[in-house]
Order: structure tokens, then sequence, then C-alpha cells
């Protein structure tokens, strides 16, 4: 069984924690799932001690924290601060990704909504040549302040291959990528290598698969006809300082 490959992480109702320090690679950050329906229609939970990041990636529903309600819809972000109870409530159907790293520091309750990273260009961008075609989404970036997190979407043009060139950042962040919107048939292929490229280094990765990065270079790659999408989570492993997207060590032979 594969120790970076976390499989179905999208197939279960209710919360479940999928990945933490405690049973991974990874030494910050933990991912997480919140999937509810007219059956399980609300989840309430505490943060203590860690900053959360949640991501609908489909769906409606509200999320009440410290007093607040906010409505969630597709693509909209919150962060949570720590040491705050999180109530979850859906009338239909939601499913968010839940993150969330330790801090020492405290940082306020923020709202992000789709509409506002649409309309930033540096939060909302095209990357890539032709072939590695995609879109790119920053959710919580340099737009919220935080301690550890940084968390956004990648959407590929269908074939194409994203994060490439390949690179790293295993200095200052870890990373899970969380794979989203790639109804049956649509697959994947993730690549991880520090090194020399060999079969040993590929996943094949579908929808709800999370694959974990504490380093090594990331590139991966959807079959044709089918688009490659994932919620990206990084975590800082110094708080603050290295919080930073975008400083990254790329693969030399393919810059």
């Amino acid at each position: 069984m594969s120790k970076r490959l976390v499989t179905g992480t999208a197939s279960e109702r209710g919360r479940k924690v999928f990945v933490h320090p405690g049973n991974s690679s990874m030494l910050q950050v933990s991912y997480g799932r919140i999937r509810l329906d007219r059956e399980i229609a609300r989840v309430e939970f505490e943060n203590e001690g860690q900053e959360t990041g949640l991501i609908c990636v489909s769906g409606g529903g509200v999320v009440m924290a410290d007093g607040q309600r906010f409505a969630m819809k597709k693509d909209d972000a919150l962060y949570v601060p720590k040491g705050l109870g999180i109530i979850v409530e859906t009338e239909g159907e939601l499913d968010l990704v839940e993150c969330s790293a330790p801090v020492e520091g405290e940082y306020p309750l923020q709202y992000v909504s789709a509409e506002s990273v649409q309309a930033d260009a540096k939060l909302h961008f095209v990357a890539g040549t032709e072939s590695a075609h995609r879109e790119i989404n920053i959710l919580l970036g340099t737009n919220v302040k935080a301690g550890r997190l940084v968390v956004g979407v990648t959407r590929s043009l269908p074939g194409n291959w994203t994060s490439w060139p390949p690179h790293e950042h295993a200095a200052m962040l870890e990373e899970i990528y969380v794979y989203v919107d790639m109804p049956e048939p649509a697959f994947g292929l993730q690549l991880v290598y520090t090194d020399a490229i060999t079969p040993a280094e590929v996943e094949v990765v579908r929808d709800g698969d999370a694959v974990l990065l504490p380093a090594g270079y990331h590139p991966n790659v959807a079959i044709p006809g089918s688009a490659l999408n994932f919620v990206w989570i990084m975590a800082a492993h110094r708080e603050v300082v290295d919080r930073k997207w975008g400083v990254v060590q790329v693969d030399a032979r393919y810059a």
C-alpha cells in the first residue's frame, strides 16, 4: 500500500480527518472532508490549537464560528483561527475540504468569496504553456492573514500537465493534493521524484484521492478528454516566515 496516496476521501458522509501528522509523513498539515446531505445535515467540532481552512468544492451550506454565519458555495473559502467551535450545516448537499495546521499566533476570522478571487489578478490567473495550460485560484494566500496555511485550486484542460515545469518547495512548505471534480471514468497520473524519474514514483489519481507531498518534484497529467482538478493545501514549516506562495525550486532539466 502506498504511503503517499490516500484514496476515496470523498466517499464518506459526515466529517472525517484522513491525514494528520500522527498517521502520515506530514509534519504540520492535516486534511479532512466534510460531506453533508439531508440525512447528515450538521456537524460540530473545535479546532483547538490549529488554524483551519474550509474550501467549498460543491453544493452549498452555512458555516458558523465565533458567533458569525457564512454562506458557502463552490470555490468560497473560510479561514477559522485556532480555538473556536465550528458548526457546519446544509439544507441540501455540501462538500468541504478541511485543512488545518498548528499555530502559535492569533489571526482573524476571514471569509473569501469566489468572486473576490476571480476579480484579483494576483489570485486568479492562467499559467503554463499549451500542453501545461491550467487555471489557478489562490483562495488562502496573501489575501488572508494566517500562520501556516496556503490553499488554492488548480484546474487543467483535458489531457494537460500541471505543476509543470516540475518544482519543489520542501525547505519551506509541505503539501497535499486533493483531487476534485473528476467524475468517473476520469483519472490522472501523479509523479513524485527527487532526482531520477522511475515508474515506482507514479500514482494513479481519481476524484477524492489525496497525494501527500512532504518533499520532491510533483508534476501530474490528465488523461485525454478529462481535466485534472485539485485543491492544493500547503503548510509552512516556520510559521509566517515560510508562508510564501511561488517560492520554488524548479527542476533545471525541464525549466
